[in-house]
């Protein structure tokens, strides 16, 4: 008893101390507010409203009863980490939603938060209408989001910092997706031909399969592109990037000239040699003449149905070639995944991009910031570890996959930087030792790949060309080693030049690129095209890069 007695006189003690504090009044009779701690301790039942805008989707499908306005993912959201969100606005798709941004933007009637481009990131900040979130982003960020958005040395980041201040959160993604080689290495063998080791390797190859016609199609092609293949946001398979850089050429990326410069790719003189190739292709017949009407799936067709086998693309093109190579339950075509060859003795280089185009951006208005931080922090967590509770931010209340797509509910979504997938899927798959796993993307890999080995579904084909010993994955390691890309030396926003010429410029590149190619106009049309760009704008935006560069050199 007289040991709870000394308690309560220490709790009544405490009281005390606490009341009077709270009163403390200065000599001017003044009352003194009172001091909060640095880091405010979370209060678990406390509920912060977040404002956002977002998309419809034509892969999110709703379970009953439940829409934007409600649904299982923004539950969970208020549960775990209490913030509420709501939409100021939901758009028909993502072309609705672009116009709908512009016209927000355009009556300053934004949201707390919301994604946005490289130039409206930094028209918003010119206007001082979102806010600085150097410090809200440092107080509550985790140190696992940290280390994740700076994975690549803190490029992306980068991007979107203004005088030193950070004005946004990168909608990133991993900017090292190499571009490949993928050819028919059934007719390799069918022709006693070796694997595509050097350029002229690759075009003995395409002149072989037009000419020997493996495929019995009587219109045989060497190599298949599509009407936009200089377009590399929508030429990740089918399209000419990759064949520009085993001619050491680029498409549109700014790069050192060797004095402290950059200059643009496309005007490089690299770039009229791989046109001059290309153009000796098409005057061979090794090119299909009706490219330029033909989009993506359209061109494929030709590698379905044994017209051709060689094309560029990213990792993923095998799940392209699938459509073709298994039909009935069997593998009627096979594919061996290369890397891009050289024209001489200097390996490729492939291109890549910074891996972010868009950007999250808050309101000077909003009045929960750190909640914003709070979805970042929490997004990372689900998307690459999830607790099996946690599945409700990818599958729904059922915690099941049912092609409903609820990730797409996720207002703030970044993806990783870097994976180490190159290393740990072909051991893993070639020794069926999934103890090596790490991450939910290779778990998934792994899972799809070994249906295909243990032929309990042939159709996982394409996941066992892409992750497999001898995969597109397999070829990423030694890239990366040697460093064998390149990426784009200019991050900053569009500037004035750029945002009024840029699109000017590519059109004018792609009708001169495609008139060469086409034999439709010497080759020495090129020279004539780079005097062109340069005055057309040209001249003004490399100088105007080149200031911004001087300011912003490793």
């Amino acid at each position: 008893m007289k040991k709870k007695s000394r308690i309560l006189l220490i709790v009544a003690l405490i009281l005390s101390l606490t009341i009077t504090a709270c009163g403390i009044t200065t000599n001017e009779g003044e009352k003194q507010p009172e001091k909060q701690p640095e880091t405010p301790v979370e209060q678990k039942n406390e509920v912060i409203e977040v404002s956002t805008v977002s998309a419809s989707d034509q892969y999110l499908k709703f379970d009953e009863g439940e829409s934007f306005e409600k649904n299982s993912v923004y539950d969970a959201y208020e549960k775990d980490i209490g913030v509420k969100l709501t939409n100021k606005w939901v758009s028909a798709d993502d072309v609705q939603f672009k116009e709908k941004v512009k016209m927000s933007i355009a009556s300053n009637d934004l949201p707390d938060f919301m994604k946005v481009n490289a130039t409206q990131l930094k028209e918003l900040t010119e206007a001082d209408m979102i806010m600085d979130i150097t410090d809200v982003y440092d107080k509550n960020a985790t140190d696992e989001t940290k280390k994740f958005l700076s994975m690549d040395g803190g490029m992306q980041l980068k991007t979107a910092t203004f005088d030193g201040k950070l004005m946004g959160i990168p909608s990133s993604y991993n900017p090292y997706q190499y571009q490949f080689l993928y050819v028919r290495t059934d007719w390799l063998k069918k022709l006693n031909l070796p694997e595509p080791k050097t350029m002229a390797d690759l075009l003995t190859i395409a002149e072989a399969f037009k000419t020997k016609d493996p495929g019995g199609t009587g219109k045989p092609y060497g190599i298949v592109i599509s009407k936009d293949p200089f377009n590399n946001q929508s030429t990740a398979v089918t399209g000419l990037i990759a064949f520009l850089n085993s001619y050491h050429a680029y498409e549109n990326l700014w790069m050192e000239d060797g004095n402290g410069n950059l200059v643009n790719s496309d005007i490089q003189p690299q770039v009229k040699d791989a046109l001059k190739a290309l153009q000796e292709m098409f005057k061979k017949g090794l090119i299909d003449p009706e490219f330029v009407v033909k989009d993506v799936e359209k061109a494929a067709e030709l590698l379905y149905n044994n017209n051709a086998g060689i094309v560029y693309g990213q990792s993923w093109v095998p799940a392209q070639l699938a459509k073709g190579a298994v039909k009935d339950g069997k593998v009627v075509q096979e594919w061996g995944v290369f890397p891009i060859p050289s024209v001489d003795s200097e390996p490729a280089l492939s291109q890549i991009g910074l891996g972010v185009d868009e950007y999250y951006v808050i309101s000077k208005q909003a009045k929960h910031p750190e909640g914003v931080i709070k979805l970042l922090n929490h997004w990372i967590v689900v998307d690459n570890h999830p607790t099996p509770e946690q599945k409700v931010y990818e599958y729904g209340k059922d915690l099941k996959e049912k092609g409903n797509n609820y990730w797409l509910l996720s207002p703030l979504r970044v993806g990783k930087q870097k994976d180490n997938n190159g290393e740990i899927l072909p051991k893993a798959i070639e020794n069926k030792d999934e103890s090596i796993l790490e991450t939910k993307d290779q778990k998934t890999r792994y899972e799809r790949a070994m249906k295909y080995v243990d032929g309990t579904d042939i159709n996982m084909w394409w996941e066992y060309l892409i992750s497999g010993p001898k995969g597109a994955y397999s070829l990423v390691p030694e890239i990366q080693n040697n460093k064998q890309y390149l990426q784009n030396k200019f991050y900053g926003a569009p500037t004035p030049t750029m945002a009024d010429r840029q699109e000017i410029l590519k059109k004018k590149r792609d009708e001169v690129y495609f008139k060469i190619m086409m034999n439709q106009v010497s080759v020495d049309e090129f020279d004539k095209f780079v005097e062109e760009w340069k005055k057309l704008g040209g001249d003004e935006m490399t100088k105007e890069v080149n200031e911004w560069y001087a300011t912003h050199k490793q």
